[in-house]
């Protein structure tokens, strides 16, 4: 297991501690308790981010151990770095490219699990990433009279989400073990 997973496990506890919370609450739940919903699945989200900047820094590092403090080891280093910097939202594409340029590995199309193959599980972490983008970016829109609008994040997605996303780094961290 890599030291990235382990981060990883640790940081994924603040979205099932939020779900927690959530379910902790008297029901039904007060309306603003959405937002536990919403935050979850942003901390889930940004947990696999993390998880993913890590991992590729973590095996860049043993495989260029040999090299460490060249030219080339700092080079290389340095581009991984500046890639970061620019690395948001880790969509599936996202995280097959950056696995591949600078591992040459294809980490996407070892993720398959009980219930899901490459494709869905590409599917899945897109849509993910989407909806996280709009529980960042869009809060629960004022209703104006009209009927209050739907929940962002429904209390069973979030629970899939974080199965989903334990799940998917499990299977990225040993599609790099057996590399």
């Amino acid at each position: 297991m890599s030291k990235a997973l382990v981060s990883f496990e640790g940081s994924i506890k603040d979205a099932e501690d939020l779900l927690a919370h959530f379910d902790a609450m008297p029901k039904p739940p007060p309306a603003n308790a959405e937002v536990l919903k919403r935050a979850g699945l942003v901390m889930a989200l940004t947990a696999w981010e993390t998880y993913v900047e890590d991992r590729v820094r973590e095996e860049v590092s043993r495989r260029l151990h040999i090299v460490n403090g060249s030219y080339v080891g700092k080079f290389v280093a340095a581009r991984l770095e500046d890639e970061l910097k620019r690395f948001h939202n880790p969509t599936s594409e996202k995280t097959k490219k950056l696995f591949h340029d600078y591992l040459e590995v294809d980490v996407v199309a070892s993720w398959e699990w009980a219930n899901y193959d490459s494709v869905k599980a590409k599917k899945t972490l897109d849509e993910l990433i989407a909806k996280r983008g709009d529980a960042v970016h869009r809060s629960k829109p004022l209703s104006g009279g009209a009927p209050p609008a739907p929940h962002l994040v429904k209390r069973e997605e979030l629970e899939k989400a974080i199965r989903f996303l334990k799940s998917l780094a499990e299977s990225t961290d040993n599609a790099l073990i057996e590399e």
